[in-house]
C-alpha cells in the first residue's frame, strides 16, 4: 500500500507557497540569482532560526552531558546548538555556562577550563525538513508576512497573512502541549521529586 507524501515539506514546497502568497510565480529550483527567492529563502531561514530559538518539545533535550577536551579542559559549543542551559537540580549552582566564540564560558569561575563533564539542556536547531509539520507551518505562515513587507507592503494582504500566522501558531502551540504532555503535576524529565507547574514557562511565549 502507497503512502501519501505531500505531508512532507521542504524549503522548495516553503518557498513556494511564500510566493504564492505575495502574487509570485511558483518556481522549481532554489536559485539565489533570482531576487525573489533569495528573499523569500533568506526570510524563511531567519524566521526558522528565531522560531526555534523559543524552545519547542522537538528541539529541546535535557540533561546532556558534555565533556571537557583531555587536553585543553574546554568544551566547544556545539554547532547545531542555539541555547545551552545548565540543567536545574544539577551542579548546585556551580556552573553558569554561557557561548563565547565557539567555547562555552564559565561565568561563576571566569574560565573557559572546566574540570569535569557538566549537565545540560539544549535547544537545538534543524532543518526545515526536519521540523515537525505544524512548526512548520507557523514558520512558513510568519515568513510570509515578512515576506510580504519586504516585497509589496499592502496592508491588507499583511492583515490577511497576520491571521493566517496567528492560526498557525494556535496549532504549533497544541501540538508542543500536546507532544510534551504539559501538566500542572511536574514530574516531566524522569524527575522523582514533586516540581510545581511554573507559568512564567507558558507566559514567556
Amino acid at each position: 500500500m502507497a503512502f501519501p507524501t505531500y505531508a512532507v515539506s521542504t524549503e522548495l514546497d516553503a518557498v513556494n507557497q511564500i510566493l504564492s502568497s505575495v502574487g509570485q510565480a511558483p518556481v522549481t529550483t532554489l536559485d539565489l540569482q533570482n531576487p525573489e527567492v533569495s528573499i523569500v529563502l533568506n526570510t524563511l531561514r531567519e524566521v526558522s532560526k528565531q522560531c526555534q530559538s523559543e524552545g519547542w518539545h522537538f528541539n529541546v533535550e535535557h540533561y546532556v552531558t558534555l565533556i571537557p577536551d583531555t587536553l585543553t579542559k574546554e568544551i566547544k559549543y556545539p554547532p547545531n546548538a542555539l541555547q545551552i542551559d545548565v540543567s536545574n537540580n544539577r551542579h548546585n549552582n556551580k556552573y553558569d555556562v554561557v557561548k563565547r566564540g565557539v567555547r562555552l564560558y564559565d561565568r561563576i569561575k571566569h574560565s573557559f577550563l572546566f574540570e569535569e563533564s557538566i549537565t545540560v539542556d539544549i535547544t537545538y536547531f534543524f532543518e526545515f525538513f526536519d521540523i515537525p509539520a505544524a512548526i512548520q507551518n507557523y514558520i512558513t505562515a510568519r515568513a510570509a508576512r515578512m515576506c510580504s513587507v519586504k516585497m509589496i507592503g499592502d496592508k491588507e494582504v499583511n492583515a490577511l497573512l497576520q491571521e493566517q500566522e496567528i492560526m498557525t501558531r494556535a496549532t504549533a502551540l497544541e501540538y508542543d502541549l500536546n507532544q510534551g504532555d504539559i501538566s500542572f503535576f511536574g514530574f516531566e524529565n524522569g524527575q522523582s521529586s514533586y516540581q510545581s507547574y511554573q507559568p512564567f514557562h507558558a507566559l514567556k511565549r
